[in-house]
């Protein structure tokens, strides 16, 4: 290794057997297959999930962050950051309910965006895909970014956004959606029943940066069925949970005035079966 930097060497043979890897592993695994001591490992692994390139499950095992298998680029930023840390609190969610969880970011056009998800185990689930964008006035995901927009961007949207119906029973004038994105405000969560997809149901709560920022958003989605009954385990689990990613991001202002302090599919988005 004359000439190399050890420590980099080291790095990139963590993260080029991570991404050869589909199954997470576990440090030891790690350890022996690189031949590299523990502890030098142990801080390897640690830097690279706090700067984005790595998740850690609740087993304690180790996965490169999938967008960058996927060709996100090899650029950690927020987006990987926020699926580091956000993965282990999602799969705990879905291990606990056992249903469907997603983390969302905006995108420009004031849509959501897929960057994390566990899938529920259930016959009957849902499941999107990460290439999907969520509408913003249409899905509880895309409500609950948009809540939180200045005006102005949300003037934006509604001056260039069509609100076609998904069924019969979607809101599709500016006046109701309005009124969705203030219950949001008011309550600090959002909720949607039938509007997107027949038979489906979504509880969402923001997810908010160190500056107290809505920049991402949790959701439990699942079946109407299912919703209805569990609806205050539901509501618990993703306020819990969007408060737990949001500590991780460095959240630890009080409740703005516009949050209160009390305690969903995408264009593609489809109930799964397996049957």
């Amino acid at each position: 290794m004359n000439g190399l930097v050890k420590s980099a060497a080291r790095v990139l043979d963590v993260l080029e057997l991570l991404s050869s890897r589909p199954e997470p592993i576990r440090l030891n695994e790690l350890v022996a297959r690189l031949g590299i001591p523990k502890s030098s490992a142990h801080a390897l692994v640690t830097t690279l999930v706090a700067r984005g390139y790595l998740s850690k499950d609740s087993g304690d095992r180790y996965a490169i962050v999938e967008s960058f298998r996927l060709g996100f680029g090899w650029v950690g930023g927020f987006e990987g950051f926020l699926t580091s840390v956000s993965t282990p609190i999602v799969e705990r969610i879905r291990d606990e309910l056992n249903e469907t969880v997603f983390v969302c970011v905006r995108t420009e056009q004031q849509n959501a965006r897929l960057i994390t998800k566990a899938v529920s185990r259930q016959p009957i689930r849902y499941d999107a895909s990460d290439q999907d964008a969520l509408p913003g006035y249409g899905t509880v995901m895309g409500r609950v970014l948009l809540a939180w927009q200045t005006p102005d961007k949300v003037d934006a949207y509604f001056a260039r956004t069509e609100l076609l119906p998904f069924n019969d029973k979607t809101p599709t004038t500016e006046a109701q959606i309005r009124a969705a994105l203030a219950k949001i405000r008011q309550d600090g969560y959002g909720t949607i029943v039938d509007e997107y997809f027949s038979g489906g149901a979504g509880i969402a709560a923001p997810i908010r940066n160190a500056a107290g920022d809505v920049v991402a958003v949790l959701d439990i989605a699942t079946v109407t069925a299912r919703y209805e009954l569990r609806r205050a385990e539901m509501l618990a689990a993703v306020l819990d949970g969007a408060a737990r990613i949001s500590a991780r991001l460095g959240y630890r202002q009080e409740p703005r005035a516009d949050t209160a302090t009390r305690p969903t599919p995408n264009t593609e988005m489809t109930i799964q079966g397996d049957a």
